[in-house]
């Protein structure tokens, strides 16, 4: 029961990690030049995973905006908003999947403690 503990700990932490990249990416949608980020699962010695986060360089749409030097060409973000919500709301109900095992795992070990009383 441990193992499956410390798993969906790290799990939480993974998600926790994953939600906060998207909220962040969102909410820089509309900053000029702006990278999204990403968050890469690994596995562990332990048998949990980990989040690493990672920047993605690639080029945002250009388009031509008015400044004092007249018009020049800018570079958007790349974030996609569809694919962020959509991912938001995977990582969302990965992460309350997680917390209901540790609920279970928490209710297995009270039972067994009570077993053996």
């Amino acid at each position: 029961m441990i193992s499956a503990y410390n798993s969906s700990v790290s799990a939480l932490q993974t998600f926790a990690t994953r939600l906060h990249s998207n909220s962040n990416n969102i909410a820089n949608a509309n900053t000029d030049s702006f990278k999204r980020t990403r968050v890469m699962n690994t596995t562990t010695e332990a048998g949990g995973v980990k989040a690493q986060v990672e920047k993605v360089d690639t080029p945002g749409p250009t388009t031509y905006k008015e400044t004092s030097n007249g018009y020049d060409q800018v570079e958007l973000s790349n974030v996609d908003l569809g694919s962020e919500i959509t991912d938001m709301n995977l990582n969302s109900t990965l992460y309350k999947a997680n917390l209901k095992t540790i609920e279970t795992v928490n209710e297995m070990s009270k039972e067994l403690l009570q077993l053996k009383a």
